[in-house]
């Protein structure tokens, strides 16, 4: 996974996490037969692996949000994939566009093959597609456009091949469009194939036709009362060794879910037609030489609010001579009243039954759009309203025993602002989800590889507001961060006990055991009523809490559940990180005028500098906190709209300030008795043509590096703490420039790297040396050390970058609007 290298060919970059969450739309999750699970997030497709709970890789290739995955071969085809060396996504995006990729097993590796010649006018809704071979596949998919595309695909049988794509059908459904899809082929009939149809207009279509393309309806069924949701054809089913049935399985928002049975009819029974059996048997249709007859098998009620999604089972593979597989008689559901369910028929009855129940314990998700079954069916995974996955694994032997796994997480909008912790056992991030993420390596797995795995260990806030910026208090004492969001106040957080212990259980650094000592009384905290203020659960209470929140009224409205915060021996789950790893608030930072834009703390862990979004000189002020009394110590005024980035030199002296006014500013910061505070504007300049985003220090030196939305990195020096005077500007990027941080290699002040984030996504280093000359005065000179390929870094803006540096190794963390959180390994030689 290294890079394209750049001209200087020094620095080798391995990805080493990627977070992220899931877009919260019905059709986006596909679990594969090679068991990995496809999902959208924001306009990349990701892909995880359930056994390792990691983000392996993101797709680039979609300029829009992507709605809906589908893997060819998909658990269900997983019989007909044993031998299979290559597997196929497609993906569909809010612009009607879908692409089809190529994923190599062995290799591991990821091909965008082509994109659908013919796409739809808007998003698409719903993508679905059956094997008809090994290397053929038909798949169907649906629009808010109205329109339903057939489609054929012949795969090479080589790998880099070219695969072979033909247009069946496009079928025009008027203005109630079609939102789920379902393809079968017809039981005894080669070549014949069904296609299922539910939308807006609450009735089910059949259409029928052959590979030669030519779909008609062949009818319509009639029954729910509220939009079709979900569809989804068994295999066909085998009694007495012939297969002449298959079922349809619906389900709608008007929470019940229908079994509908679809089977061929013998031709010698064409005479008693008009009986009263087959009147109330419902609709039959004709395919080339073959009638099929439909009817109701069943009716399922259970769940409380809108179904989603329903998924049969998928087939195991038979033992039985001539048949190469068994389609078992059970049906996942997932429904918005939080819950999923396994419905199987009884045993002597026949009738069907809810006989798995999972998720209704949950407070946190609102909600599930959808579920899915793994290959062998021991596993089922579902993707809720918070961007979050909910997996279950059956564990039990002879009786069924559902219990939840480990699963990646992340953000579900765009990620603002991450620091790394002063120490950097951890990773912080923000985002416009209104929450706060911690991510850190798990260390004391016992796991077959060496390489850590990261999870998201804590969610310190859970707001009311998106949140723009983070910084973490450096220094002594407990561990602490200031965010702010779109309100006035800055809001100060507190690590509890509970987090404290959870991280000297997993970190591999012994300075925290310390930090235990200091006499921390807080466990966690509690949520708030609205959702804004966290307030501290203490030691001394916690059998009360623990008594309280066994309430037998957690559902009403009114109650907030009572948060247990527990030490974490694993890494957590949705659940837990939603309610019980809340941060308490210690303070609030009155002062701006309008919604906090950036904060940063000095390396002493003394001062905090925040700013607003402003349209004037007066509100653009920078605001100075001290840090423990959190009291305003200084206002400073320099310039005339919205601060975008402040960063304090490595000694503190100096507070550089870059704005969309097109200027940076540089303040001369001294401590004077009484906690006072002096500070002096040395310098401000006109620095670039359109607004500076980004800005940061050399980490030993008065250098300092600006990046503008002209495309440009320019590179300055502070000379004699009273002037600016400009060094080089790097040759143009194709981008606007988003992000910067400078770490340097060695503790003198010449060898550094530059990160560079840009507007597509794109991340580069480049390495720069900075040399005294014999006047006196400062040269610097650049080179490109690599450029991250682009499968690595982000679809859209970058955000943020920030290094962390641990003796010899560097890891680069980087954020995103495409609603990841990265972080890379860099190797510089």
């Amino acid at each position: 996974m290294t890079t394209g290298n750049g001209s200087a060919g020094e620095v080798e970059v391995k990805r080493a996490f990627i977070g992220a969450g899931c877009n919260r739309i019905v059709n986006n999750v596909s679990w594969g037969a090679c068991d990995l699970v496809a999902f959208g997030a924001q306009n990349a497709v990701a892909i995880f692996s359930p056994k390792t709970a990691q983000i392996l890789t993101t797709l680039p290739g979609h300029k829009a949000v992507v709605n809906c995955t589908q893997w060819l071969p998909s658990a269900k085809f997983a019989f007909k994939a044993k031998h299979l060396e290559r597997h196929y996504l497609l993906s569909g995006d809010a612009d009607g566009a879908i692409i089809l990729w190529e994923f190599s097993l062995h290799k591991g590796k990821w091909r965008n093959v082509l994109q659908v010649p013919e796409s739809h006018k808007k998003g698409v809704t719903c993508i679905t597609g059956i094997m008809v071979s090994e290397t053929e596949a038909v798949f169907s998919s649906t629009s808010s456009d109205g329109t339903v595309y057939i489609w054929e695909v012949v795969f090479p049988s080589t790998s880099g091949g070219d695969c072979k794509l033909l247009c069946l059908e496009t079928l025009s459904v008027g203005s109630k469009p079609m939102v789920a899809l379902s393809l079968a082929e017809l039981p005894g009939n080669a070549g014949h194939i069904v296609l299922a149809m539910g939308g807006l207009d609450n009735k089910i279509y059949l259409y029928c036709g052959e590979r030669t393309g030519k779909f008609v309806r062949a009818c319509e069924l009639k029954g729910h009362t509220d939009w079709i949701r979900s569809l989804d054809f068994s295999l066909p089913i085998c009694i007495k060794g012939e297969a002449k049935t298959i079922l349809l399985v619906s389900s709608s928002q008007d929470k019940f879910i229908r079994i509908w049975k679809v089977e061929l009819r013998d031709v010698s029974a064409r005479k008693q037609e008009i009986s009263l059996a087959s009147y109330i048997e419902g609709p039959v249709f004709v395919a080339g030489t073959f009638s099929y007859q439909v009817s109701v098998e069943s009716l399922l009620i259970g769940h409380e609010d809108w179904v989603y999604s329903v998924e049969w089972q998928p087939p195991s593979i038979a033992s039985g001579e001539g048949i190469d597989y068994f389609q078992p008689q059970s049906i996942l559901s997932a429904s918005m009243d939080k819950t999923m369910m396994i419905w199987q028929p009884e045993k002597t009855s026949g009738i069907w039954m809810n006989v798995v129940t999972v998720g209704e314990l949950s407070h946190c998700a609102l909600g599930f759009y959808g579920g899915h079954w793994n290959s062998s069916a021991d596993s089922i995974l579902a993707h809720g309203y918070g961007g979050s996955f909910h997996l279950w694994k059956n564990v039990g032997v002879n009786l069924d025993n559902w219990l939840p796994q480990k699963v990646p997480s992340g953000h579900f909008a765009a990620v603002a602002d991450i620091a790394w912790a002063r120490s950097g056992d951890y990773l912080l991030s923000v985002s416009h989800d209104q929450t706060t993420r911690i991510f850190a390596p798990w260390q004391n797995q016992a796991s077959i590889s060496d390489v850590d795995t990261w999870h998201e260990i804590t969610r310190p806030q859970v707001h009311g507001h998106d949140i723009n910026c983070v910084t973490i208090i450096q220094g002594k004492g407990n561990h602490r961060f200031v965010s702010g969001a779109d309100e006035k106040v800055a809001r100060v957080f507190e690590a509890p006990l509970s987090f404290l212990k959870t991280l000297n259980a997993i970190s591999r650094n012994c300075s925290i055991s310390e930090d235990l000592q200091t006499g921390i009384q807080i466990l966690g905290a509690n949520m708030s009523a609205l959702g804004l203020s966290q307030k501290p659960i203490y030691v001394q209470n916690e059998p009360e809490t623990l008594k309280k929140s066994s309430n037998d009224n957690l559902d009403t409205l009114e109650t907030i559940p009572d948060a247990v915060p527990v030490v974490l021996t694993e890494p957590p789950i949705e659940d837990q990180l939603a309610w019980h790893t809340l941060w308490p608030e210690s303070h609030k930072l009155y002062g701006h005028g309008n919604e906090l834009f950036s904060l940063c703390c000095n390396h002493e862990g003394s001062l905090v500098a925040s700013s607003c979004k402003a349209q004037s000189a007066t509100v653009a002020e920078i605001w100075l906190w001290q840090v423990g009394s959190w009291r305003a110590v200084g206002r400073l005024q320099s310039h005339s709209l919205t601060v975008t980035q402040m960063k304090f030199s490595h000694d503190d002296k100096l507070l550089l300030s870059v704005s969309r006014d097109r200027q940076f500013s540089v303040f001369a910061i001294k401590q004077t008795g009484n906690d006072e505070i002096s500070h002096q504007l040395v310098a401000r300049q006109e620095a670039h043509k359109r607004i500076i985003w980004a800005c940061s220090w050399n980490p030993n030196g008065y250098e300092f590096a600006t990046g503008s939305r002209d495309k440009t990195v320019k590179i300055w020096t502070v000379e004699n703490q009273s002037s600016v005077k400009l060094l080089l500007t790097l040759p143009p990027f194709k981008t606007s420039v988003t992000a910067l941080s400078w770490v340097g290699l060695t503790n003198n002040r010449n060898n550094g790297v530059l990160a560079v984030g840009m507007e597509n996504g794109l991340i580069e280093l480049w390495s720069l040396s900075i040399n005294p000359t014999e006047d006196g005065s400062t040269r610097a000179t650049t080179a490109l050390a690599a450029q991250l390929d682009p499968v690595m870094c982000h679809v859209s803006a970058v955000n943020r970058l920030a290094w962390r540096k641990d003796r010899s190794n560097l890891q680069l963390a980087s954020c995103g609007a495409d609603n990841c959180v990265r972080v890379f390994d860099v190797k510089a030689n």
